[in-house]
C-alpha cells in the first residue's frame, strides 16, 4: 500500500470518527435540551401547585365566610341579631342564665343529672331561663362541632322554646353527646339523627332543611360572640341577677339536684 492510500485511508478513518462525534454530541445536546424543558415544567407544575395551595390556604374556611352569611334569626328569639333566647312563663319574675357549650362534657353531666329538675322548675314557672350558647371547645382543636350543633339548636328553636329545650337534653344525653375529642357535631346527618328523639322534630323536614343548609350558621356565630363578650370564661355557668350560682364549695357550678336546689332557692329568694 502506497502513502497516499495509507493516509488517504487515515484521513477518511479520523472524518467518520469525527462525524460520529457530532451525532453523538448532537444526540447529547437534545437529551439535556428535553432535561431542562422537563424541568422547567416540573418547575412551574410545582409553583403553579403552591400558588393554588396559597391561595386555597388564604380562602376563609367554611365557618369563617359564614360570618358574612345574611343572617336569619329564629323565632322565639329578641335582642340585638336574634342572640337574647329567654324562655318561660311571662309570670315568672326571675331569670336563670344559662352559658353552655354544645361539645361541653360538664354541661353534659349537669343535664344528666341535673337537667330534669331545672326543668321541672321551668315548667313550674319558678323562673324563665336565658340560653347562652358558646363555641370555644372549636377552638381548642379547630373542630366544627360547638358551632354546628347550636346552629341546629336555632333551627329547633324556630319550632318552639319546648323544642328547643327537649333537643338541648337529647344532645347531652348519654347517648348521644360524645366525646370532647369526638366532634360527631359537625355532621348535619348525627344532629338530625339526634333531633328524631324529640316528638316536635322527628320527621320535621322544615328543621332538617335549615340543619342541611345551615340556615342559622350565622345567628349561632353571632350566639357565640355574645358569649365571648359575657365575661363567663368556663361552662356550664349559670347566674341569677347576675350572681353566679355555685355548689357548697362556692367555686364551681351546682354540679348535683341537691346543690342546684339549694342555690336557686337562694337566688330566688334574693
Amino acid at each position: 500500500m502506497s502513502k497516499r492510500n495509507s493516509a488517504a485511508a487515515k484521513t477518511q478513518a479520523r472524518e467518520r470518527l469525527r462525524a460520529e462525534r457530532e451525532r453523538q454530541a448532537k444526540r447529547a445536546k437534545v437529551r439535556r435540551q428535553l432535561i431542562v424543558a422537563g424541568s422547567v415544567v416540573g418547575v412551574l407544575a410545582i409553583a403553579g401547585g403552591i400558588g393554588y395551595a396559597v391561595v386555597q390556604g388564604n380562602k376563609p374556611g367554611y365557618w369563617e365566610a359564614a360570618k358574612d352569611d345574611k343572617l336569619v334569626k329564629p323565632a322565639n328569639t329578641t335582642g340585638t341579631n336574634g342572640t337574647t333566647v329567654v324562655l318561660g312563663k311571662s309570670t315568672a319574675k326571675k331569670t336563670l342564665v344559662m352559658y353552655e357549650d354544645p361539645r361541653c362534657p360538664i354541661c353534659a353531666q349537669f343535664e344528666q343529672t341535673v337537667g330534669s329538675t331545672v326543668k321541672s322548675d321551668w315548667d313550674a314557672g319558678k323562673f324563665k331561663i336565658q340560653y347562652v350558647g358558646a363555641t370555644f371547645i372549636d377552638n381548642k382543636d379547630n373542630g366544627e362541632g360547638s358551632k354546628n350543633a347550636l346552629s341546629a339548636m336555632g333551627a329547633a328553636l324556630n319550632v318552639s322554646p319546648e323544642a328547643f329545650l327537649e333537643y338541648k337534653t337529647a344532645l347531652y344525653s348519654t347517648k348521644y353527646h360524645p366525646d370532647e375529642t369526638t366532634d360527631k357535631f359537625k355532621d348535619d346527618s348525627y344532629l338530625i339523627k339526634v333531633a328524631d328523639t324529640v316528638p316536635a322534630l322527628k320527621g320535621n323536614t322544615k328543621f332538617q332543611t335549615a340543619v342541611k343548609n345551615g340556615t342559622y350558621d350565622k345567628w349561632a356565630l353571632d350566639m357565640s360572640a355574645t358569649f365571648d363578650k359575657s365575661g363567663v370564661t368556663g361552662t356550664p355557668t349559670l347566674k341569677m341577677d347576675g350572681k353566679t350560682l355555685t355548689d357548697s364549695g362556692g367555686t364551681n357550678a351546682p354540679m348535683t339536684v341537691a346543690d342546684f336546689t339549694t342555690a336557686i332557692t337562694a337566688a330566688l329568694k334574693a
